[in-house]
């Protein structure tokens, strides 16, 4: 289970991988980016700008997808990237987005920010930025929102590639599947604490609401 296998050139295709992986991906590529915008903007209709902290992208691949970047615009939103590769890039990080003072923040879900999800949601607290993620942990954890793949659902899922490849097919003939399911969280609590109120029409959209 990871992001894009193709983007990563450890497949070929989705249909046909190829070589020695397979498997599920948690990405659905720059329509997801255009829904947790979407979300965001439904929830904090003055929000406009949003500094996004993200690992550096794949040598060779832009900043923003263009699909992400049309959804933006679309939105009346200004993305800025703030990259993060480790922890230690995390305090530069912060007074960089300070310095260019956004409306809101988004998160991606690299493994060093799921790892430091309590800093980055901390910093958002203090500073009173909404904050915009992926994989649910964030939302529980005091993140305003969270909109991304079930994860659960995920796992169940590659229970039947496991069982597969050990009764001995091969993985780069076995189809990398997309996701099917999505979870939508608010954390009310949150939403509170930064004086936002969350629309009806779109409590009643999420999945979870913590209150």
């Amino acid at each position: 289970i990871g992001p894009d296998l193709v983007a990563l050139g450890l497949a070929s295709s989705l249909a046909r991988p190829g070589g020695n992986v397979t498997g599920l991906t948690f990405e659905t590529g720059p329509a997801m980016a255009a829904k947790r915008l979407q979300m965001l903007k439904r929830a904090v209709p003055a929000v406009r700008r949003i500094a996004f902290i993200r690992p550096s992208p794949i040598a060779g691949q832009p900043m923003w997808p263009a699909q992400t970047a049309e959804a933006a615009r679309e939105l009346g939103l200004v993305l800025s990237a703030v990259v993060v590769d480790g922890p230690d890039d995390l305090d530069a990080a912060f007074a960089a987005i300070l310095r260019n003072r956004p409306d809101a923040i988004w998160c991606s879900d690299s493994p060093v920010n799921i790892g430091n999800r309590a800093r980055i949601i901390a910093f958002a607290a203090r500073e009173r930025l909404p904050s915009l993620f992926g994989l649910r942990q964030f939302a529980e954890s005091g993140g305003l929102m969270s909109y991304a793949t079930n994860l659960a659902e995920t796992e169940r899922r590659a229970a039947a590639y496991v069982d597969k490849i050990l009764k001995g097919a091969k993985p780069g003939e076995l189809a990398i599947e997309l996701p099917t399911r999505f979870e939508f969280v608010i954390n009310l609590k949150t939403a509170a604490a930064l004086g936002i109120k969350i629309p009806q029409e779109l409590l009643l959209l999420a999945d979870d609401v913590i209150r």
